[in-house]
């Protein structure tokens, strides 16, 4: 018998939670903080927008262009030695990754059922398109986080910052 579980996002506390949509990370950038994956992601700007302009991936062919745009976006923050920047395009490869293997697992992207005590629903009834488009974030992904400048900053600014 399999032990079910919530989704975490039922819990959510809101003001506890470290990143914050009415700071600019970039003028302030030591409110920032690395987290657990693609944690503040979706929050914090101006990289939000800068990036999330571009994160796209309904298709292979969407997702080669939009993992290539946000992965060169991820090395002109390098350059600029802006490592929230670079930081935040490593969250939204990640994300893009996280994202088309969930419709790739489940039809509707959802994997829990709202109106049945959040159970969760029965998986291998996606795309296999989104499948394709995960795998090509993934490979954009794990090259970000072995960009070894990428991996000293974040060594330095985990140290340093939380």
């Amino acid at each position: 018998m399999t032990k079910q579980r919530k989704p975490s996002y039922l819990n959510f506390e809101k003001e506890s939670y470290p990143w914050k949509p009415d700071i600019d990370y970039r003028g302030t950038p030591e409110a920032y903080q690395v987290g657990k994956g693609e944690q503040g992601v979706l929050i914090c700007e101006p990289y939000k927008t800068e990036i999330g302009r571009h994160w796209r991936f309904k298709t292979p062919d969407i997702a080669t262009k939009s993992s290539e745009e946000i992965f060169k976006l991820f090395q002109e923050y390098l350059i600029k030695n802006d490592f929230v920047g670079a930081d935040m395009a490593r969250k939204f490869l990640q994300m893009g990754y996280t994202r088309a293997r969930r419709y790739a697992n489940y039809k509707s992207g959802k994997k829990y059922d709202k109106e049945n005590d959040y159970a969760q629903l029965e998986r291998g009834t996606g795309e296999i398109e989104k499948a394709a488009s995960a795998a090509i974030f993934y490979t954009k992904w794990k090259a970000a986080e072995a960009n070894t400048s990428y991996a000293k900053m974040k060594t330095a600014w985990k140290k340093e910052r939380g």
